[in-house]
């Protein structure tokens, strides 16, 4: 009932990964996206990952926004700077926690 086609249906992303990685260094594809775009700079400062709660399709949804817009930016002459966002309250409050404590507390 399904019509018959050649086209592999599976990923095979441990094989093909490493391969398309390896395509884009040698033709230098990333850089001469760079090197082209002569327009401003546009940087996205992505929000730090959310530490409490399980993952859901709004965190999808949320980074492929992000990775539209920049590609879009890219698209339209500009150069594109990614900063990931990190946690960087949770430890430093962790350690000051297990600091104020008694060793037979911890």
């Amino acid at each position: 009932l399904l019509p018959k086609t050649n086209f592999n249906q599976r990923a095979n992303a441990v094989v093909r990964e490493p391969e398309i990685q390896a395509f884009w260094d040698t033709e230098g594809i990333y850089e001469a996206a760079f090197k082209e775009n002569t327009g401003p700079t546009f940087t996205l400062h992505d929000g730090p990952p959310y530490a409490n709660g399980d993952l859901h399709i709004g965190h999808a949804l949320n980074k492929i926004l992000k990775d539209f817009i920049n590609r879009y930016r890219i698209l339209t002459n500009r150069k594109v700077k990614f900063v990931p966002g990190w946690d960087c309250h949770g430890l430093p409050i962790e350690l000051k926690v297990l600091q104020s404590m008694k060793s037979s507390e911890r």
